[in-house]
């Protein structure tokens, strides 16, 4: 059963004939048909409300059809919608229709014999518009329904760790917790500093077994009551709360930082020796409350100098004038 209230708009700078079509179309019974009598007319009233077909004259002043195509296809584009046009003409040869298909019309009506071709076209374009706009609108739903399911992802999924946004979230709350009860909050970050070498001589999937494997031997060596997250592809975060802010040292961590560096990974390629860089970030709560970014500026740049020297460093976080 053909859709009665279609959105269609004609566009014909010739009155009589876009009077034609316009009886015809009524005639048959669409309840939805607007008439515009130039293109820059036609655009303003799709920028109103979208049509499903778009029938249009091929030559008009001004705008010509294809034209006129190339317009509604930019408004689509901005809209996520999409208008099924039909031109008019009495032009048969193969080059122009060609050009016409390649600048995105998508039929012709020929006007010598339209009375018979108009309307079975019509119900062509709507099936066709129909389902592209299905299909426009189930796609914006996936990606939409993608978003939201990132927004509240707190896992890596190539390891089975918690995330970066997990551990952000984490260290606010050991932050607050510190500042209330006192003690000190530890954020621990590793890297692996020999990361791309190791990149480059291996494949994806051994690169992935390395990764696996390193969050399996940081889960074996850090405490029960820590975080493990992991916040980039060669860094791992391990956060945590002391009671005593004297107990907050990087020997309370160097057993994580020898298992990682002394004590080669096991793969399918053999095994990999790693060389971890680590950098502990302490906030006492005696020294006032930074924020996560602080906590992670520093524990970057700490990282960076913990590559250079090859040592386990720690660090102290600045604590900026916003906190």
């Amino acid at each position: 059963m053909p859709n009665l209230d279609l959105p269609i708009l004609v566009v014909d700078d010739a009155k009589f004939s876009s009077m034609v079509v316009g009886r015809t179309l009524r005639n048959a019974g669409y309840r939805d048909v607007r008439i515009a009598n130039n293109a820059p007319t036609a655009l303003k009233l799709i920028e109103e409300r979208p049509v499903s077909v778009l029938i249009a004259d091929w030559l008009m002043p001004e705008m010509d059809g294809l034209e006129l195509s190339d317009k509604v296809r930019q408004q689509d584009e901005q809209n996520n919608h999409y208008t099924y046009v039909v031109l008019l003409t009495a032009r048969e040869s193969v080059e122009a229709l060609s050009e016409a298909f390649d600048r995105g019309v998508d039929d012709f009506i020929y006007k010598s014999d339209m009375a018979k071709q108009l309307i079975p076209r019509i119900f062509a374009a709507d099936r066709m518009a129909d389902r592209q706009n299905t299909l426009l609108r189930a796609n914006a739903l996936l990606i939409e329904n993608n978003r939201e399911l990132e927004s509240s992802n707190i896992i890596d999924l190539e390891t089975g760790l918690c995330n970066s946004r997990y551990g952000r979230d984490r260290l606010t709350k050991m932050l607050r917790h510190a500042e209330s009860r006192g003690g000190a909050t530890a954020y621990v970050l590793c890297g692996i500093r020999n990361w791309q070498e190791l990149k480059r001589k291996h494949p994806p999937t051994i690169m992935n077994e390395l990764s696996v494997g390193i969050a399996r031997r940081l889960s074996a060596l850090i405490r029960p009551i820590d975080v493990l997250c992991r916040v980039g592809d060669n860094q791992f975060a391990i956060i945590s709360y002391f009671p005593n802010s004297d107990h907050c040292t990087t020997t309370a961590f160097r057993r994580i930082f020898d298992g990682i560096n002394h004590k080669a990974l096991k793969t399918t390629a053999g095994y990999v020796s790693l060389e971890a860089g680590m950098v502990l970030c302490k906030a006492d709560a005696q020294d006032g409350t930074p924020s996560v970014q602080d906590m992670e500026r520093a524990a970057v740049q700490g990282l960076v100098d913990a590559y250079e020297t090859r040592r386990f460093t720690e660090t102290a976080p600045e604590i900026s004038a916003s906190v």
